[in-house]
Order: C-alpha cells, then sequence, then structure tokens
C-alpha cells in the first residue's frame, strides 16, 4: 500500500458534483494536501467503488478457495461493496480482511420448503417462518432475504411462498431484531403481499404494475432489478414448457416487459440499485454490465451509476468520498457519464488505500 496517493483527475463526489484535488493517506481520504510528497499518482475520473446489491458470495455451498475466487472476481471489476443477498456459506471470515469488498451479509434465504434451488436456503412450512427470521436476522448483519415466490408445481405456474398474514409477522419479527427484509419477488401478486407486509426492499420485481409503483414511491421500498440475471427467462422458460407450460409462458411475458417496468418506476421516483444477482447462473465481476443495463432500460448514465455508488452506498450506510472515509474508489480512463463503456475497463481498483489493479 502507498502511504500517499493522489488521484489527479475529477472526482465524481455526488451526482453532479465534480472536484479536483483528492489524496489516499495510509488509506484514508483527504481533500486536503498532504505535507508530504505523494508515494503514487494516479489519473483518471475517480468515483466510490461499486456496489453490489444483490450478490451471493459463497453460494452453493462452496469451498473457502472458491468463496475467495468469487470476491476477487467482483473486487477486480471495480465492486468493493456487497451486499450478499442469502448464502448458505458463513463468509464472516471475508470480513474486515484487506483482500475482499465490504461484505454486508444477509444469512441463508429463507424458502418454503420444496419451493426452491436445493440446498441454497432454510426451508420451513409456514408455522416455522417467523422463527427462521428472527434466526436469520441475528446471524446477518442487518439483512433478511425472503424466497417471496416461486414455481408451485402443483398449480403450474409463480405463486406466493407463505400466506400473506404469516409474510406481515415474519417482516414485524425482522423489524424486531433491528434487521430489514427484503424478497425474492418475480410474479405480480407477490409484489401486493410484500408491500402489505412492510417490506424494506424488491429484488427482480419483474411483476410491477401501474398499481405498485405508487406504493413503492409512498413506501419509500427500492428495487433492485437484476437485469442480467433476468436476461436468462427466456432459457428458464424454454426448459419449462414441456412440463409447465403456464409458468413458461409467465416468464417469458415478466422478460419482455423487464425494461419498461424498470423505466416506470426510474420515471416516477421509484429508488433503484444494480445489483447482478451472481452466485448461481451469473458469474461473479459483472457489476459494470448490470450498471449499462440499468442505461439500457431508460435510466440516464449519471442515474445507473448512482444506483451502483453514490446512493447505494448512502443506502446501505457506507462511505463514500468523503473526508476521512476509506480510500476504497475506482478510476476511469473518460467521464463515465458521457463514456458510458469506460467503466469495463477500469484504469485502477483501490481498496483501503491499495492498489488492486
Amino acid at each position: 500500500m502507498a502511504d500517499i496517493i493522489h488521484f489527479r483527475g475529477p472526482v465524481l463526489t455526488a451526482p453532479g458534483k465534480v472536484r479536483q484535488g483528492l489524496w489516499s493517506v495510509d488509506g484514508r481520504l483527504t481533500f486536503s494536501r498532504p505535507a508530504a510528497a505523494p508515494d503514487l499518482m494516479l489519473d483518471g475520473w475517480v468515483m466510490p467503488g461499486f456496489v453490489d446489491a444483490h450478490c451471493h458470495i459463497g453460494l452453493g455451498p462452496v469451498e473457502p478457495a472458491d468463496a475467495r475466487e468469487q470476491a476477487q472476481a467482483d473486487l477486480n471489476a471495480g465492486t468493493l461493496l456487497v451486499r450478499d443477498a442469502g448464502s448458505p456459506a458463513d463468509t464472516r471470515w471475508m470480513q474486515g480482511g484487506r483482500d475482499f469488498p465490504v461484505l454486508i451479509r444477509a444469512g441463508r434465504h429463507i424458502a418454503r420448503t420444496r419451493r426452491y434451488l436445493r440446498s441454497f436456503a432454510e426451508e420451513v412450512e409456514p408455522e416455522g417462518l417467523v422463527a427462521a427470521v428472527r434466526r436469520q436476522a441475528r446471524d446477518g448483519d442487518g439483512w433478511v432475504k425472503l424466497v417471496g415466490d416461486w414455481i408451485d408445481r402443483s398449480a403450474g405456474d409463480l405463486a406466493p411462498s407463505f400466506p400473506a398474514a404469516v409474510v406481515r409477522d415474519a417482516v414485524r419479527a425482522a423489524h424486531d431484531e433491528g434487521a430489514r427484509v427484503t424478497a425474492h419477488c418475480f410474479a405480480e401478486d407477490t409484489l401486493d403481499q410484500v408491500l402489505d407486509a412492510g417490506i424494506d426492499c424488491v429484488e427482480h420485481a419483474t411483476g410491477l404494475l401501474p398499481r405498485h409503483v405508487p406504493r413503492f414511491v409512498e413506501q419509500g421500498v427500492p428495487i433492485v432489478p437484476t437485469l442480467i440475471n433476468i436476461a436468462t427467462f427466456p432459457d428458464i422458460a424454454a426448459q419449462a414448457e414441456p412440463k409447465f407450460p403456464r409458468y413458461a409462458a409467465h416468464m417469458r411475458a415478466l422478460w419482455e416487459r423487464r425494461l419498461e417496468r424498470v423505466a416506470e418506476a426510474y420515471a416516477a421516483g421509484v429508488r433503484i440499485f444494480a445489483g447482478t444477482d451472481a452466485g448461481s447462473v451469473i458469474r461473479h465481476g459483472r457489476i459494470t454490465d448490470e450498471i449499462l443495463a440499468l442505461h439500457g432500460a431508460g435510466l440516464p448514465m449519471e442515474a445507473a451509476l448512482d444506483a451502483a455508488c453514490w446512493a447505494a452506498r448512502s443506502w446501505l450506510g457506507a462511505e463514500g468520498l468523503d473526508e476521512g472515509a476509506r480510500a476504497d474508489v475506482v478510476i476511469c480512463k473518460e467521464d463515465p457519464r458521457a463514456v458510458p463503456d469506460t467503466i469495463t475497463a477500469l484504469e485502477h481498483v483501490v481498496l483501503g488505500g491499495r492498489i488492486i489493479r
């Protein structure tokens, strides 16, 4: 780690705000020129390290060496803060280390018995949901992840995992434990259920309809669309078609309207954050693909960056480019607001004042 780094390019401290003159001194940021000369000077456009707000490090579960490789792939892509949205692996050994992104854990997913991917979740019946939520709230870092819906094979389509009254009790229990709750939601009716329950965040939200949008705004509930994961829906539908044609048609319809739903939510003022859903079918290290996908869905590039940068850090209670903050930054060759693809070839990634690349 260089004791003093001078970041000589424009510094994007917030949307629409550009400063000059930023240094890392012993791994901490300062806007005041140090008395000593810098050990290293880095040129380019400076932003806070990216946030992947829906990521699964250790999913499988996998061996520690594999989890390390996953985290390194995220780090090399500029992801310096991860909200892990459910994993059966205990990854607390990564926290506080100098070789990994900052990690905010959610414990294990909580799903209905035999209604989710095998071995990923703590699986319970409705009468066990509240107790499971309390366990995971105590095990995680302030977040609990529910699987709000999944295919119900007896119905041949997506269906809520738990009765609405039980979901309300579960969200209340998490709040009692000091945790926020997010939920995997594909289908339309599931969104009504979790909004009624007082949910704190929704993952995917592919079933978003005009009736939902005002509620998301009024209740201040953000969405993490995971667009690069939703891109896999046609393949899922094709595999399901022979046995579950209704489900396959539903998944295709959700995929077809994915971009307009994100655009409508953003235009209405719904908060949107970037998450890749890396760890199952999505490889790690794709946060810039998700940022560009949000831009492709209609978000101005600065708003797409905000979804993985300044606003995302604020939402998770993390530092940005602030005086005294940890020196977690990414550096682009060009202004990423004007040249979006520049984020896919970062000049430098700096973690705690240490040059990663």
